[in-house]
């Protein structure tokens, strides 16, 4: 489990949904603003065709030289009504107004159609689109009126500007609002991550936290504790009829040996009953080995030992570790490398476990491997800490067995001729402890690679 894909905000569910919902209301208001917009701009054009209707009828009533005066009144005193004219013979040649020529897209039918680009003496008023119409006057000649859009088209941007303006501080807001509220969830999220990493590192006991919300996450959280409770309660009774079985018997079993040496101890060495003795004494010893690795795993997963935490140097123990085993690799002619990375981290653990675990991994890389191979034994620094590793030029691991390998009494089919089947598990047991990261793989040695993570997983 990782907490920073929790922390990344837009994977989670709630993200995702504010995200639909925002381009959701993102569309629905630009449809809005796009139906409002096309309505006023009707209406608008409407407007500006009414009025320059308004005044064509007006000035329908004129003729002679009152029509010519009457058109220049209305363009010094109306300044909202009409903002081009001009009176043209039937032949289309100017004889008032600003307008230089009969516009072509007007016919004279007296109606009101869309004209742009019209050939005026007015710069400003070059290019910009408006309403005319064009009819013939009483006296036969050629009335051209023309109402620009344009400001009334102000009105319509303006309307838009703060239609488009409200969106925005909807949306901003909205976005700050999410953002504070999707936090508490997701650090319930991270409580229940913590708390699962640790029931997944063995600790039964822990349960998910409830709140007194009593939502979505708390009714989850309820069933998964519920579910918890049943695991740890089958648990508990299968471990305890196994730890008492050992514990049971060990009294039993030493008061056995006991007496078993005693009658070997009466028994001359060339007495045929002398070798039988002998090897009921073997499995008897055998029988109490595996009882005291039960008993031994059974104590470091009900975690007697954190209070012996400190943190330590790895290269020391390291080289202990080395010093100790080296004897033994050489009995069989191997090779026993150290190598050891410099300004090795700290690491915080139990140095008696943390040297019974490292033993166990190289006490059976060195039983594994041939005579005259070779067993290295090395540590370097990997996401910041450090991280121990052993390996072998023995048989190895099959890769369908490497995931069963640190179960109890299991013995990979290369291993067969000795050993209980729990030392694997004993070294689990104490990376557990820890919250170290035990993995095997293939070395490339040709044997085994057991690599030790000293980087507590549960934060």
């Amino acid at each position: 489990m990782s907490s920073a894909k929790l922390s990344d905000g837009w994977r989670s569910s709630s993200s995702r949904l504010l995200g639909l919902y925002s381009l959701l209301f993102v569309a629905w208001s630009c449809a809005l603003l796009g139906v409002l917009y096309w309505r006023v701009s009707l209406y608008l054009d409407e407007l500006a065709q009414s009025a320059v209707l308004q005044r064509a009828h007006l000035f329908e009533h004129f003729t002679g030289d009152g029509l010519t005066a009457a058109l220049r009144e209305n363009r010094r005193y109306d300044l909202h009504g009409i903002d081009a004219y001009g009176l043209f013979t039937p032949e289309g040649k100017p004889l008032a107004g600003m307008l230089k020529s009969l516009p072509a897209q007007l016919p004279p039918d007296g109606s009101a159609h869309p004209v742009s680009g019209l050939p005026i003496n007015d710069a400003y008023a070059r290019g910009k689109r408006g309403f005319g119409v064009a009819m013939p006057t009483r006296d036969g000649r050629i009335l051209v009126l023309v109402r620009y859009s344009g400001p009334l088209n102000q009105v319509n941007h303006l309307i838009l500007d703060a239609l488009l303006w409200g969106v925005s501080l909807t949306l901003l807001p909205g976005l700050l609002g999410w953002h504070l509220l999707r936090q508490r969830p997701l650090r319930r999220i991270q409580a229940i991550e913590q708390a699962t990493a640790r029931i997944v590192a063995g600790d039964l006991g822990r349960r998910l936290p409830l709140s007194n919300r009593r939502d979505e996450l708390d009714m989850l959280a309820a069933i998964v504790n519920a579910m918890l409770d049943r695991i740890e309660q089958l648990m508990t009774e299968v471990k305890g009829v196994c730890d008492n079985i050992a514990h049971d018997l060990r009294t039993p079993l030493t008061r056995v040996r006991a007496q078993l040496y005693r009658m070997r101890q009466q028994v001359a060495d060339g007495d045929p009953q002398s070798l039988a003795l002998e090897q009921v004494l073997e499995e008897t010893d055998t029988l109490m080995a595996r009882f005291r690795a039960l008993l031994r795993i059974s104590e470091l997963e009900d975690h007697q030992r954190r209070s012996g935490f400190s943190t330590l140097a790895p290269n020391a123990l390291l080289q202990e570790i080395h010093a100790f085993y080296a004897p033994l690799a050489e009995e069989k002619g191997q090779l026993l490398l150290l190598e050891l990375a410099a300004d090795l981290p700290g690491v915080i653990g139990d140095r008696g476990l943390l040297f019974e675990a490292i033993g166990n991994l190289l006490d059976n890389a060195i039983r594994f491997a041939p005579e005259g191979g070779r067993v290295q034994l090395s540590a370097r620094v990997e996401q910041g800490a450090t991280c121990i590793v052993v390996e072998d030029s023995g048989p190895g691991i099959a890769e369908a067995e490497r995931s069963l390998v640190f179960q109890r009494f299991h013995r990979a089919e290369a291993s067969k001729g000795g050993g209980f089947g729990l030392g694997l598990s004993i070294v689990a047991a104490i990376a557990g402890l820890h919250g170290f990261r035990l993995q095997v793989g293939q070395s490339t040695l040709g044997g085994a690679r057991f690599s030790l993570l000293c980087r507590p997983q549960v934060l």
